[in-house]
């Protein structure tokens, strides 16, 4: 897609983003976006069918930054390395402090994950519950990996593991854009990194 064309439909997804977090999704309409951009309808609807897959292109978009994040064949050449456990600790430390990045910069994700978007319908609870099902998958290889090579207790079970950390990570992040903190900080990010880690490292 051309330059033009790319920003044109990041500025359709970013306009309707926040309409969606401030209106509620169902009191939101593809006219109330062209509006607010002084676009034509015609031009909304040559990048999304409707509203729907607005959000829908917005999860796919975390989505692949996690997958990107994640790369399997990035962890297997470092891990054929023979790394020491301190290198190992900050290659997984930075890997999962850019996967929580990727899902706290995308502020929307948390609030359709608890359901805080007023008039959201069963569809789209079930597009947010295969993206959750996605990352759960992404992690869950990346920590199978990471078990294989004896960096992980032998008692872990890479799927439950990775649920409960994303299921921790969603909820931190809800809980603090509650009380309007900021979890972008460092500190935080890895502070809830090192308390994952040192669970599950040998």
């Amino acid at each position: 897609m051309p330059a033009k064309g790319q920003k044109r439909k990041q500025q359709i997804i970013d306009t309707a983003k926040e309409m969606f977090i401030q209106n509620g999704f169902q009191s939101t309409h593809i006219g109330q976006v062209c509006e607010k951009l002084n676009i034509a309808r015609g031009t909304v609807y040559q990048y999304f069918g409707n509203k729907r897959e607005i959000l829908y292109a917005i999860l796919e978009s975390v989505e692949e930054k996690i997958d990107d994040i994640l790369d399997p064949d990035d962890l297997r050449d470092f891990l054929k390395t023979n790394p020491a456990q301190k290198a190992v600790l900050k290659f997984i430390s930075d890997r999962l402090s850019e996967c929580i990045h990727a899902i706290t910069s995308e502020h929307i994700i948390i609030k359709l994950v608890y359901k805080d978007i007023v008039g959201i319908d069963e569809e789209v609870v079930a597009r947010v519950s295969k993206f959750l099902e996605y990352i759960s998958k992404v992690v869950t290889r990346d920590m199978d990996e990471i078990k294989k090579k004896g960096v992980y207790k032998k008692t872990i079970d890479p799927e439950v593991t990775a649920i409960m950390l994303i299921g921790s990570v969603m909820y931190a992040v809800y809980e603090y854009d509650h009380k309007q903190k900021d979890l972008l900080n460092r500190d935080i990010i890895e502070s809830m990194v090192s308390n994952f880690l040192y669970g599950v490292l040998k």
